[in-house]
């Protein structure tokens, strides 16, 4: 699957990231799919990495049989040693990772008073902890190829506070103030580090936890992987340290 060379019928999706290979966590479903897609798209040769190596499977043949580049790879990014495992064997194989996209996340909805101390080390373990093991072993890497993109996906959690959510929020707002502080440190390297902040989203990982929720007040998450392809696609000179995305339904705004 990742031999292939990505077809060109979409060169108004974006032939910016022609050659570039990136690297998705949380890529088996949801907005971790559709940024596989839209990268792919994008002319980018994409690793769909999931703890959930079938579902990292499935998405991989799904848009190889289209024409697309795509990979799978295992990817428990809870876990220091199976998580650098994977990193290194991508760059073994393909010499680099030009984009690193930290999408995986999890939540549980609880009160604060009833989560657990593995709920808060599984919930900081995977939403803040991951993104920060896999930067240390991708962000050496880029600074000796010359420089790459970190994109952080964090949440509009990161902004503002709902009940049940705790863990959830500490997360999100550590992983928005490590974005920040890599992206200071990146900029001298060559390194790009870009935080999107994502509205409500019409994925799993809300429907299914939240079966009542108003569809109609969330996004597609297409939409926001087509933020993703736009801050990865900025001229080498410019980086978008921040970029939020959130639905025009979402009635948590003015």
């Amino acid at each position: 699957m990742s031999e292939r060379a990505a077809p060109t019928a979409t060169a108004d999706r974006g032939a910016d990231l022609h050659g570039a290979i990136a690297l998705v966590t949380g890529g088996g479903r949801g907005l971790g799919e559709a940024t596989c897609r839209r990268l792919a798209e994008a002319g980018a040769t994409v690793i769909a990495a999931d703890v959930d190596l079938d579902s990292a499977r499935a998405v991989a043949e799904r848009l190889s049989d289209e024409g697309w580049a795509v990979d799978a790879e295992r990817l428990d990014v809870a876990d220091d040693i199976v998580a650098t495992g994977a990193v290194r064997s991508i760059l073994d194989r393909y010499g680099r990772i030009d984009a690193l996209v930290n999408n995986a996340g999890v939540d549980v909805t609880a009160p604060f008073e009833e989560l657990t101390n593995s709920d808060w080390d599984r919930v900081l373990g995977v939403n803040l902890r991951g993104p920060i093991m896999l930067c240390r072993v991708v962000f050496p890497a880029m600074r000796q190829h010359g420089g790459g993109h970190i994109v952080n996906v964090v949440s509009t959690a990161a902004k503002r506070a709902w009940p049940n959510a705790s863990a959830y929020h500490t997360s999100k707002w550590g992983l928005l103030g490590f974005s920040h502080s890599l992206h200071v440190e990146g900029r001298p390297l060559g390194i790009k580090v870009t935080a999107v902040v994502a509205g409500g989203m019409r994925t799993p990982f809300l429907l299914d936890r939240f079966p009542d929720i108003d569809v109609e007040t969330l996004q597609d998450p297409a939409n926001v992987a087509a933020a993703i392809h736009f801050a990865l696609s900025q001229p080498a000179e410019t980086v978008v340290p921040e970029l939020m995305v959130i639905p025009m339904g979402e009635t948590s705004w003015p």
